[in-house]
């Protein structure tokens, strides 16, 4: 049986695999353009949750904070200036390696230690840090469904219900 965590990362690979069918359908200057909301962009948010997602899984293969968020930082502008097509791909192979460390790792409930630089220690499970992952990229996903309203236009849905209960689609 599938652990949950496993699932749940599933899900936010679909999840954000239609939030980004739904930016290709739009307008392409849609994707960049500046909006008086949280984030500057569209852009910045998904951005946003591809540089977290790397960093969280260089934790979880055993970098520290420090070293994964230094890391992503360096691919922030590279990352931010990308079209919504390369955007589809990296988070492709991103999830791809990520699904690889999931499945190479012996015990997803391993506890690691890290490093918070606003937290200080923290000791979490791998599992945990998956969950963190795929909640961090449910907020922001909203977050661009409220930018894409506040510009006119639609979202897509991308709840959890859906992909779990339409196998069809998952």
């Amino acid at each position: 049986m599938t652990h949950p965590a496993l699932k749940m990362y599933d899900y936010h690979v679909w999840a954000n695999g239609v939030i980004i069918d739904r930016l290709k359908e739009l307008p392409e200057d849609i994707y960049h353009k500046g909006i008086q909301s949280g984030f500057s962009s569209v852009s910045k948010v998904l951005s946003h949750i591809y540089l977290t997602d790397y960093a969280w899984f260089d934790i979880i293969s055993g970098k520290s904070m420090n070293e994964a968020m230094a890391f992503t930082d360096q691919l922030r502008e590279e990352v931010e200036t990308k079209s919504i097509e390369e955007m589809k791909k990296i988070f492709l192979d991103l999830s791809e390696r990520n699904k690889a460390l999931l499945n190479s790792q012996e015990d997803i409930e391993k506890l690691i230690v890290v490093d918070n630089p606003y937290a200080g220690l923290l000791e979490t499970s791998i599992s945990e840090s998956v969950l963190h992952v795929v909640t961090h990229g449910s907020y922001h996903r909203g977050n661009i469904a409220t930018m894409l309203r506040q510009i006119g236009h639609t979202s897509v849905m991308q709840d959890y219900g859906l992909y779990l209960f339409m196998p069809q689609i998952s």
